[in-house]
């Protein structure tokens, strides 16, 4: 009789803990046959109040201590990291160890963008033992999944990855491309006296700017960081159009 792998035993039951957690919260599962497993396990879409929402992502399942590390659990990217990376869909790993509690989580999409913002190759996932994925925390997970995917819709999700950092409902994020395709974000958070510059030149560490330290000419620059003519004069624009949003909130 032909034997049964171990992994693949452990591998469903890991999957079938997600599958049975999401669905027990009125959670919609696809589950990726195992011939077209390409680096996801699951398509999973949010509903809310028994509504189906437009908010999916796909999921990498991993089960037993293969992953395990002292800290938390190591999901290995290997050839997969520009899809997870730079898919239509984001990409979440999740690591079923029953003997640590059960399911633990990380967003393996934007981890990857951070890595890449800082020119690192991600050979792994970092799950921690933090990140625990169970009936309790579930609300909040899926809160914080249906932000991030529409700040994903609205075009600014990458960035906020990048630079890790999040950016929260009302703040207006504003993005622009020079000519050499570099990009950078204008970034106002409600109330703030200053705005914050996101600059591929700067590895997307956040700068804060005020309108006082930008120059237009005849060397334009905004603080000690030298700009060419386009991205000054549409720094000039974005803040005068986002003045009112910096005044004190009352």
């Amino acid at each position: 009789m032909p034997k049964v792998p171990e992994s693949r035993t452990i591998g469903r039951i890991a999957v079938n803990e997600v599958r049975s957690l999401l669905e027990r919260h009125g959670h919609i599962v696809q589950e990726i046959d195992g011939g077209n497993d390409h680096g996801e396990d699951l398509y999973v879409t949010f509903v809310r109040d028994g509504q189906r929402t437009e908010d999916t992502v796909a999921v990498q399942v991993k089960g037993g201590t293969s992953t395990r590390t002292r800290r938390g659990h190591r999901v290995p990217v290997g050839d997969h990291g520009a899809n997870w990376r730079d898919g239509s869909l984001p990409v979440l790993c999740v690591v079923h160890d029953p003997e640590r509690g059960g399911l633990f989580w990380a967003n393996a999409t934007r981890q990857l963008r951070r890595a890449q913002a800082q020119r690192k190759a991600l050979k792994s996932i970092v799950i921690s033992q933090k990140s625990v994925l169970d009936d309790a925390d579930l609300d909040a997970f899926v809160g914080a999944m249906t932000h991030y995917l529409a700040r994903e819709r609205q075009g600014v999700g990458r960035w906020a990855d990048m630079a890790d950092v999040e950016f929260a409902p009302d703040d207006i994020v504003k993005p622009f491309e020079n000519e050499v395709y570099e990009p950078m974000v204008f970034w106002q958070r409600r109330g703030e006296p200053h705005a914050v510059l996101l600059h591929h030149d700067l590895d997307w560490q956040p700068v804060p700017i005020q309108e006082w330290m930008l120059r237009l000419g005849p060397i334009p620059f905004v603080r000690d960081i030298i700009l060419d003519s386009a991205e000054a004069h549409w720094l000039m624009g974005c803040f005068k159009s986002t003045e009112w949003w910096r005044r004190p909130i009352e």
